[in-house]
């Protein structure tokens, strides 16, 4: 409880702007006719602070505010998505998940509503949020089944893979990718990554890559396969660190280095049916989770009004 009202003595400044934003409503955003107000934006930049504890700041805002526009639009696809498809989430389950959100926090139960107002969220706000994570998981789902279930050959050629797999010299590495037209505060990014241990975060809320939705983690990736600039900076670092910018093609990497595999001095462990058939699963799910957002998007009607 006090890491959250320590968070909200960071927020006070924040909230009075909210405030006095309200008096002059904007449209910051149309998504299939649908609006984005510059009040629901100022609510999601609260929420985002409240939920993530990523200090706002001169190098960290303008992310901030692009990563909460992109989410703010990306709800509304979920949402009306999940329309198309019939999908509703009842009260009940919303109140469900509204418990669940304080257990997994450690916010005595009926505390959050509180949280909430004293950080300048609306309930209403939060539980739209809460309501389109829910729907999305269930349109994935549906198209999913669709798809028809994983077969035990690919299964088993997982497995042989992975046994050969384990021959190899690797890095466990996780990355944040950021275009090049996006790439104003990078320099700043790296001086937070590097007093903030919490690499994982950021990559999530502000990583252009698929890699994004597992906090930019990429695994064990075999020597050679990354592009020969990537290669060269991990070759210079160390488990723990993480790199400069790094451009690669009309963007930037910023890596960090985890772990080394060295087939010669390390035990490979082989892992068991039932862990890569989870693996395939969860990989089967947000590819395609990512594929319907980007053909969702690529249909939607988004107007950004500055």
């Amino acid at each position: 409880m006090k890491k959250w009202l320590a968070c909200l003595m960071i927020l006070s400044g924040l909230c009075i702007a909210g405030k006095s934003e309200a008096a002059t409503l904007k449209i910051v955003a149309l998504v299939n006719g649908e609006i984005i107000s510059s009040e629901d934006i100022q609510n999601r930049i609260n929420a985002f602070l409240l939920t993530t504890q990523i200090p706002y700041n001169e190098q960290t805002k303008d992310m901030i505010a692009q990563r909460v526009l992109n989410l703010a639009v990306d709800e509304k696809i979920k949402l009306q998505e999940a329309a198309k498809n019939g999908i509703e989430i009842s009260q009940e389950e919303l109140n469900d998940q509204w418990r669940t959100f304080e257990k997994n926090r450690k916010i005595p139960m009926g505390q959050l509503k509180k949280i909430l107002k004293e950080a300048g969220v609306s309930e209403k706000t939060f539980a739209e949020q809460m309501k389109a994570d829910l729907a999305w998981v269930r349109v994935v789902r549906k198209k999913s089944y669709a798809e028809g279930t994983l077969t035990q050959k690919e299964i088993e050629q997982a497995m042989e893979e992975a046994r050969k797999d384990l021959t190899t010299p690797k890095y466990m590495v996780s990355e944040i990718y950021i275009k090049k037209s996006n790439a104003r505060n990078l320099n700043d990014l790296v001086s937070n990554l590097r007093s903030d241990p919490r690499f994982e975060l950021y990559a999530m809320q502000f990583s252009e890559s698929a890699s994004a939705a597992n906090g930019g983690n990429l695994g064990w990736v075999n020597a050679g396969k990354l592009p020969s600039a990537l290669e060269t900076a991990l070759k210079r670092m160390k488990p723990g660190d993480v790199s400069e910018p790094i451009q690669v093609g009309d963007g930037f990497y910023v890596l960090k280095l985890q772990r080394i595999f060295d087939p010669a001095k390390d035990k490979p462990e082989l892992p068991d049916e039932k862990a890569i058939r989870l693996f395939l699963e969860n990989q089967k799910m947000e590819t395609l989770s990512k594929k319907l957002m980007q053909d969702l998007r690529q249909r939607a009607v988004i107007e950004i009004r500055g």
